[in-house]
């Protein structure tokens, strides 16, 4: 039996307030040596032009976030029916190298149980942040291997991943989104690879800069749990997160609005409850990330 060549498609969100940095991400995206079948463009909140030819352009009347804006580009990719591979890249990213995508296309071709593929994120000096290295040990940036989340800003996702999974936590809006879909794919039996030869150039930037990271942050990390852990681990897993953020917060503002965010989550629901399996517990610890941490 011959299998087909994975088929590339292109998904990015944007604000519309870095024109200059998207038109430069597309123009790397369209000197790739292996072309995307489709790009999407999605306005989050915003109208949209002077976009290059042949960019599908989606215009949302209102902010849908991360997670919703990337599940309007996906749907819009699988109603083409063309797209096996779905890759997600930040607005004010870039693309370095033209082989990206053949890359990503070899990845998927030789292993049918890969779901997700994250990118290595660097700046232009080629430095690549801790908070980018989608591991506990995250000293070397360049150790490639099987991981238990991915990161946002370039990343690659199966189609029938997403199908299995039902794509992003829509509630989330922001912050540990990828974490969500990475422990649902795990759990229904997919690979999650950090891949640090496919990168991402990436200025170099801070979480805090968004008002409403501290917020987001506690709130989502509940969701999270509250969604995906077994009954028992849950309160290990929130006092760890309440200890860790203690110890780390210098801001009083941020605790302030961080323990806000954490009751907001335990009287709120971020969608239905289905626990992973005791068994999926068993290889994200194997992994090097027990879900307590």
């Amino acid at each position: 039996m011959v299998v087909a060549r994975p088929r590339v498609g292109v998904a990015v969100l944007t604000m519309g307030d870095r024109m200059p940095e998207l038109l430069a991400l597309l123009e790397s995206v369209a000197r790739q040596e292996e072309p995307a079948t489709r790009i999407v463009v999605v306005g989050n909140g915003t109208a949209l032009a002077g976009l290059p030819d042949g960019v599908i352009v989606v215009e949302l009347s209102e902010n849908l976030g991360v997670s919703g804006g990337r599940n309007v580009a996906w749907r819009r990719l699988r109603d083409f029916g063309d797209v096996d591979v779905l890759v997600d890249l930040d607005d004010d990213g870039l693309l370095v190298e033209a082989d990206v995508f053949r890359r990503i296309a070899d990845l998927y071709e030789a292993d049918d149980r890969l779901g997700i593929v994250s990118f290595r994120i660097a700046d232009e000096t080629g430095a690549t942040q801790r908070r980018h290295v989608p591991r506990l040990r995250a000293k070397d940036p360049m150790r490639r291997g099987l991981v238990t989340t991915f990161l946002g800003g370039g990343h690659a996702l199966s189609m029938p991943m997403l199908e299995k999974t039902g794509g992003w936590p829509d509630p989330f809006f922001f912050t540990h989104e990828e974490t969500d879909l990475a422990w649902r794919a795990i759990d229904h039996g997919w690979d999650v690879l950090y891949e640090p030869q496919l990168v991402l150039q990436h200025p170099k930037t801070s979480p805090a800069r968004h008002a409403v990271y501290y917020r987001m942050t506690a709130r989502n990390r509940v969701w999270l749990a509250k969604r995906h852990l077994p009954a028992p681990l849950l309160p290990v897993y929130l006092g760890v997160w309440v200890a860790l953020t203690v110890a780390r917060t210098r801001s009083l503002a941020g605790l302030r609005a961080w323990f806000g965010g954490f009751a907001e989550g335990i009287r709120t629901s971020g969608g239905p409850r289905r626990p992973m399996s005791w068994r999926t517990v068993g290889r994200l610890t194997r992994l090097g990330r027990p879900p307590v941490i």
